[in-house]
């Protein structure tokens, strides 16, 4: 069996071990360790504060000194209320790196926590206390059966420390296997208690123990397998505190040997068999555990980068806003100035070339939007039917028949003979409206038809709804607003002229959507852009970005070209207009539909 058991019993007492190491000097100078025993005392104190979590007891005390008294890595002592714990677990680690008390500090060394949480599971449940006359041999053979049966109640409170229990296998049965107390088919028994018996608590795996499972069923025979199997797999089941079933299995696990030792022969070479089938389980377990801790960290580092790529996008979107609103600040200026891509003016390159009263077709044609815009805004009353047992509402003759006979067959009355109906008006969602206009030299075409157009719908929004918005831009190099979002109609048109060079739609775009609100949702929201699109590639690369953004937001993105040679902006509505005075109608009926369209 186990080379040490780790739940001891002292055989002298603390006053007799420091009498014996007086007189234990050969006349040489006193070794000194490389650490001070003192050093360590701070960790166990640490340790001892991490002992109630792990074990729910707050009576114990944990030594941790270089060396320990029972000769194992670590021992619980139920009658002295303590646990040692050799220090050299937390190789190459020295006691001021080491934190127990900061939880987390336990993944810098996983071995010695391992060991640490295997003495807990022994201190919360190895309670159960041997009679004085019990036979030693079945004693021995209950506390083999413990160490797997304190691991898998400990695992059920704590199943996140089936990592450090699997880590403890590899640091405490190894000893116990190069150091055989028993031989024989003993031997091979407690090979199979110690690593099977931790295989159906759910420490190791099925694969990872075949090596152990398939000797030792051919040193002890199938059926003797199968029975030592039953016997620790109900020792599993046993209570802290039943000592009699401890015992009583114990005693079957002693007669279940000695009836099959007579017809077992096993290999002269058996505790190398086992050595090497052990080693074979722990090195599968390492890499197991190696491979998962990469998974882990695989796992770690993908959300770590997500969390990075996300906290960038938040912060390149909340620039992008400031900016826009700088931008929307700077061309919707009082004064009605051009500026330029940095929010500077720039009066001499103003594309405006005067203003005029709006003609009678302009006027009608704003009319007959407003009505189209008010028809398609307008949202049928919305109708919410409650019944209720008592009035006010419409009285229905089943349901008060149906509770007339309830009650008077003496059950409580659940029919509602009263219908009541609320009918609520369902509110007219507004209007906002962008456009903005190429006034690059190659769109001399469309200056008076869009001039005509912004005036059209600006006045005919003015009209639907006092919470509707429109604006006009002009861009080339520069931004130069026609319209402004403001609640009041436009008295006059605002005429351009198309000689610029370069493009800057994409500030154009910024301005009008912080302007608009062209992200919120709740009213009918169009940005319409009239332009041929023979931009550069930064240039395209820019629009197409904000043109996305609105979209993913629910804005309509309407480009309207002039000329065959136009190219398409990725993720607008394309409309080609062969005639540009019918610019005013195509961007009406976009209006209309956006309104139409709005939930």
């Amino acid at each position: 069996m186990s080379a040490h058991q780790h739940v001891q019993t002292p055989a002298t007492t603390r006053d007799e071990d420091a009498d014996l190491a007086r007189w234990d000097d050969d006349g040489a100078p006193p070794a000194q360790p490389r650490t001070s025993p003192a050093a360590w005392l701070r960790v166990g104190a640490e340790l001892g504060d991490r002992l109630v979590a792990l074990s729910g007891r707050q009576d114990l005390l944990v030594t941790c000194r270089p060396g320990t008294r029972s000769g194992a890595p670590a021992a619980f002592f139920p009658t002295l209320g303590e646990i040692e714990f050799d220090a050299a677990l937390f190789a190459p680690l020295q006691p001021h790196e080491i934190h127990p008390r900061i939880v987390g500090d336990e993944e810098r060394y996983p071995a010695a926590w391992g060991v640490f949480v295997h003495e807990a599971a022994h201190a919360a449940h190895s309670v159960w206390t041997q009679p004085d006359a019990a036979d030693p041999r079945v004693v021995e053979a209950a506390l083999l059966l413990e160490e797997s049966r304190v691991e898998g109640a400990h695992l059920i409170t704590r199943p996140t420390d089936r990592t450090y229990l699997r880590t403890s296998a590899r640091t405490l049965v190894m000893p116990d296997i190069a150091h055989p107390t028993v031989q024989g088919i003993e031997q091979a028994a407690a090979v199979g208690a110690l690593i099977l018996g931790r295989r159906d608590v759910g420490i190791l795996d099925a694969g990872e123990t075949r090596a152990v499972s398939d000797l030792c069923e051919k040193v002890l025979g199938a059926p003797l397998l199968a029975a030592l199997t039953r016997i620790w797999t109900a020792a599993h089941q046993c209570a802290d505190h039943d000592a009699t079933t401890m015992l009583a299995h114990g005693q079957k696990w002693c007669d279940a040997l000695d009836a099959a030792a007579p017809a077992r022969s096993v290999p002269e070479n058996l505790s190398d068999l086992l050595s090497g089938a052990v080693r074979v389980v722990m090195d599968s377990t390492a890499a197991t555990d190696a491979a998962d801790l990469a998974a882990q960290a695989a796992a770690n580092n993908a959300m770590a980068s997500r969390s990075k790529a996300q906290a960038q996008d938040r912060a390149q979107r909340a620039g992008q806003r400031r900016k826009a609103a700088a931008t929307a600040k700077s061309v919707f200026n009082p004064r009605g100035t051009t500026v330029n891509p940095d929010g500077t003016t720039a009066p001499r390159s103003t594309p405006v070339t005067g203003t005029r009263r709006p003609t009678a077709a302009e006027q009608s044609a704003a009319a007959r939007l407003s009505r189209a815009l008010r028809a398609a805004a307008y949202r049928e009353r919305t109708e919410e039917r409650t019944t209720s047992p008592t009035p006010p509402g419409r009285l229905n003759m089943r349901q008060a028949l149906a509770r007339d006979a309830q009650r008077a067959a003496g059950s409580v009355p659940t029919a509602e003979p009263f219908t009541h109906t609320r009918r609520r008006n369902s509110p007219t969602p507004p209007l906002r409206v962008g456009i903005a206009v190429d006034v690059s030299s190659s769109m001399r075409a469309a200056c008076a038809p869009v001039a005509s157009a912004a005036w059209i719908v600006a006045r005919a929004a003015a009209l639907t709804d006092p919470d509707s918005l429109t604006a006009t831009i002009a861009y080339d190099r520069h931004l130069t607003a026609l319209t402004r979002p403001t609640h009041q109609a436009p008295e006059r048109v605002t005429t351009f002229a198309a000689n610029g060079g370069h493009h800057n739609l994409g500030d154009a775009i910024d301005a009008l959507d912080h302007g608009l609100d062209l992200r919120r949702p709740g009213a009918g929201r169009l940005l319409v852009i009239v332009t041929d699109a023979l931009y550069g590639s930064d240039e395209t690369t820019q629009a197409v970005t904000r043109v996305k953004q609105l979209t993913n937001a629910g804005c309509a993105v309407l480009q309207l070209t002039l000329t065959a040679q136009s190219q398409h902006l990725p993720g607008t509505t394309l409309l080609h207009l062969p005639q540009p005075s019918s610019a005013p109608v195509a961007i009406a009926k976009a209006a209309t539909d956006a309104i139409r369209r709005t939930r």
